[in-house]
């Protein structure tokens, strides 16, 4: 029980209790907000920074401009040789001052004495501040201080007469929280600027998720990983090879199967890529043509691949081509099982008929009491089942091939014609099974093509001999038929050839493939109207000892 909870705790969680994944609108809504957040900050800082420079600079250049003018008036140059009691330049000053709404506009001579003030009390007396000193020496200067009224940035320039001797000081004073209100309503500007940036951006986000799920057919990325998992999955499991192109004739997709069938041979030895590009040409001329290739033969590293292959359309046009293609030499082995099995037990039914037909016949001798003939005809019945079956098991210790052998001379029979195993025939076990199935679908077709060349003949014979030395078998096939023509018997082993028309050409092709594949051989002799000779030779791991 302790080891039972111990591997359930280990257990992925149920779908039931884990945790949804984020939607994919809920997701890039995030990724897109954050990333349009980060830009706008930055940009509103910037921005702050710029503005804030810009209006300092731009209040700076404005009082300069102001002092300069005030500083070149003709007014002001002839005060200041005069008394500043007089009160000459104050009117000056205080219009100059209303008109660019200036904190102060004073007019000070070389010792510092103010010509003008805001407050006129003040007219007379030292300026303020020690900011005044470089433009006493000639130099215009700019400097935020705090003075009489409030802090202020301060401007200074120089005051010269017409004979370019400097006579005083304008010093103009804008209140900093004047550039305060600006760099303020700056701020909401730019308020209102990242507000609609924020609305263009959510209908941006709105459309592009829009997009995307119609895209995605309106699925989820977890949902589309899963699908992509289970297609492969699906894919690596078939037995069959899948193979697709894409629009450029392109191998987009293959399984391992694939993989399997066109790299290697049936023994597991590395195979040519002949096969694998006649492959892709079909998948290539599907995608050109548009048109299907239904159960096409195609030869490859020793096998015979049966393939089809469709189109892949979208909307009407031609996207690609997939492929299935499965190992026909491993139906074609199967089919020859089968047939095996059918006919041996046809043969055993035959054979369980005709006894039952020999027992009615005994009961009949005995309730007549001729036990005479009931001696006769069992010791006739045991003789013939002694030539025929008892002799095959015992010169046959395969049950694949005996049977086999067996069903194939009942056919025989039934076609007229007399099959015979030579006296001299010896075949041991074979615990093989790929040996005996190569043997099986050899000697068949063999005996099939002498039975279909002797078909309407008035009689016939085919003759087999089986005989196995040193880890070798060898089968003769010998029959009395019409025989092949010299100019056929070059090409009986190739794919494809037959003199029957279509949808023939392939057994012999295939035991002359599945034996190579063995190393073992096959091959013909024959005389036209006179005799037709197969040579079989393959290994066999037979049970027996060797002398």
């Amino acid at each position: 029980m302790h080891n039972l909870g111990l591997t359930m705790s280990n257990s992925p969680l149920p779908l039931a209790e884990q945790k949804p994944p984020m939607k994919l609108g809920t997701r890039v809504t995030l990724m897109v907000c954050g990333v349009v957040g980060a830009v706008l900050l930055l940009a509103w800082t910037l921005w702050l920074v710029q503005i804030g420079h810009a209006t300092r600079d731009g209040v700076k250049d404005t009082a300069l401009a102001v002092a300069r003018t005030l500083a070149d008036a003709p007014e002001v140059k002839r005060a200041l040789t005069l008394d500043p009691h007089l009160n000459i330049i104050q009117p000056l000053a205080q219009t100059v001052r209303v008109r660019n709404d200036l904190l102060f506009a004073v007019v000070t001579d070389m010792r510092g004495i103010r010509y003008s003030h805001p407050n006129d009390r003040l007219v007379g007396q030292r300026f303020i501040g020690d900011d005044l000193g470089p433009a006493l020496a000639g130099k215009e200067n700019i400097a935020v201080n705090h003075g009489v009224l409030a802090q202020a940035l301060r401007v200074f320039t120089p005051v010269y007469d017409d004979n370019h001797r400097q006579i005083g000081v304008v010093a103009i004073g804008i209140s900093l929280d004047k550039v305060d209100e600006e760099v303020s309503q700056s701020r909401r500007n730019m308020l209102w600027s990242g507000l609609f940036s924020v609305l263009v951006a959510a209908v941006g986000v709105a459309c592009l998720v829009r997009v995307l799920k119609r895209l995605l057919l309106g699925l989820e990325p977890w949902e589309i990983t899963t699908l992509f998992q289970h297609r492969q999955a699906m894919l690596q499991s078939l037995k069959e090879g899948v193979m697709a192109v894409d629009a450029r004739g392109r191998v987009s997709v293959i399984n391992h199967a694939a993989q399997q069938m066109l790299a290697s041979t049936p023994s597991g030895q590395p195979g040519d890529s002949a096969g694998h590009q006649a492959l892709v040409e079909n998948l290539r001329k599907v995608l050109a043509s548009g048109e299907p290739l239904q159960d096409r033969e195609l030869g490859c590293n020793g096998r015979l691949l049966l393939s089809n292959i469709v189109p892949v359309r979208s909307q009407g046009a031609v996207i690609g081509a997939i492929g299935t293609f499965r190992d026909k030499t491993e139906v074609s082995q199967l089919m020859q099982r089968l047939d095996g099995m059918v006919n041996y037990v046809d043969a055993l039914r035959t054979t369980s008929h005709e006894f039952m037909n020999k027992l009615h016949v005994i009961l009949g001798l005995l309730s007549m009491k001729s036990y005479d003939q009931l001696e006769r005809y069992i010791l006739q019945t045991a003789e013939t089942y002694q030539s025929d079956i008892g002799a095959l098991q015992h010169q046959i210790k395969s049950p694949v091939v005996a049977g086999f052998l067996l069903g194939k001379m009942n056919r025989a029979r039934e076609c007229g014609i007399r099959l015979t195993i030579a006296d001299e025939t010896q075949v041991p076990d074979n615990p093989n099974p790929q040996q005996v199935a190569v043997l099986v679908t050899a000697i068949g077709n063999v005996i099939e093509n002498a039975l279909d060349a002797m078909r309407g003949q008035q009689e016939g014979e085919i003759t087999l001999l089986l005989h196995y030395q040193n880890g070798w078998l060898s089968g003769e096939v010998s029959d009395d038929g019409p025989g092949i023509s010299a100019e056929h018997i070059g090409a009986i082993f190739a794919k494809g050839f037959s003199t029957k028309g279509e949808n023939h050409g392939v057994g012999l092709f295939l035991a002359s493939q599945q034996l190579g594949e063995l190393g073992g051989t096959i091959s013909v002799e024959s005389e036209p109207g006179v005799y037709t000779q197969f040579f079989v030779h393959l290994p066999w791991d037979s049970e027996r000892k060797s002398a």
